[in-house]
């Protein structure tokens, strides 16, 4: 019992540290653009914020590790936050309360669409700028196709997910199972579709017997952050579809040209061996230059086959 009170302490403490910070950033919008202190000194401070994970306790010791790396690589003062929506992300992009952000390809597709951001480095995985969606089945499943789980209940990792949802629907477009602009209920069945809130709320809901498959990144399957060995012991991947962009790290547009480079430069040292670690806690792989238009052209084509705009 007290090892389990000392636990959800932790956790809470974690939590209203976030929302502190988090609240600060958000002062900042009513602030503006170049961030004043006051006496009309400018903040140098380069404000950052990273995807959000189902372990505060692990992003508290992330955002710290990162504020501590990136201020003695620079020598400057960093601020790593983890906000809990995107569009809050862009909206800070936008007003200067946030100088860069790592997000998803679909997320950073959808919010630049306003302009006042400017992709500047995406994350390399396994030395290729993509990786793959897959639908997961039990092990002791007898399913051999992706046809055999039509009229089947199956689950999403959430509305908003690339690799869990916008790429496995473009699939069954692309390979005819689906009609151009074609609803997921229409193969699966009415009734038979569900959505979770992430990766592994999808895979809850197939362990318990509440679905016949979810779909997830491939790295659910294949990493050790979001599943148990025992977990990954009684699931198999049935199919893979893809590629999927990787993620990005986008900066304001706002912020000077020479800004930009140094913040680009500071983040490229983390590719060093001395904080790959933390880079990969952080950002799960090496960070490259890349060209952001490029790098999500095929999801704009996907999300036509799915019938949505960007």
């Amino acid at each position: 019992m007290i090892l389990i009170m000392v636990k959800w302490m932790r956790w809470i403490f974690c939590f209203l540290v976030g929302a502190i910070m988090w609240a600060g950033v958000l002062a900042g919008c009513f602030r503006g653009g170049e961030g004043e202190r006051e006496g009309g000194a400018v903040d140098k401070r380069w404000r950052i914020a990273l995807k959000a994970d189902k372990n505060p306790e692990s992003m508290f010791e992330v955002r710290q590790g990162l504020e501590v790396a990136l201020r003695q690589i620079a020598g400057r003062e960093v601020e790593v936050v983890v906000p809990t929506a995107g569009g809050v992300v862009f909206e800070g992009l936008r007003n200067g309360s946030l100088d860069a952000a790592y997000v998803s390809a679909l997320e950073y597709l959808q919010g630049s669409r306003e302009g006042g951001v400017v992709a500047e480095l995406g994350q390399e995985v396994k030395g290729r700028m993509f990786y793959e969606s897959v639908w997961v089945v039990r092990a002791d499943a007898s399913y051999r196709s992706v046809d055999e789980l039509r009229g089947k209940p199956v689950c999403f990792a959430s509305r908003t997910s690339t690799s869990g949802y916008l790429v496995p629907l473009a699939n069954l477009v692309q390979t005819g199972r689906l009609r151009y602009g074609g609803k997921a209920e229409e193969f699966f069945g009415v009734g038979n579709v569900y959505f979770g809130t992430g990766y592994v709320s999808a895979i809850e809901r197939l362990l318990n017997g509440q679905v016949e498959a979810a779909a997830v990144s491939d790295y659910v399957m294949e990493g050790d952050k979001h599943l148990t060995k025992e977990q990954k012991e009684k699931l198999r991947i049935l199919a893979r579809q893809g590629p999927v962009p990787t993620h990005l790290i986008v900066m304001r547009a706002g912020l000077a040209e020479e800004e930009r480079a140094a913040l680009r430069a500071a983040l490229m040292r983390l590719n060093e061996v001395e904080w790959v670690a933390l880079r990969d806690r952080a950002f799960a792989g090496a960070l490259v230059a890349v060209d952001g238009e490029e790098h999500v052209r095929s999801l704009l084509q996907m999300l036509e086959m799915i019938g949505q705009k960007p």
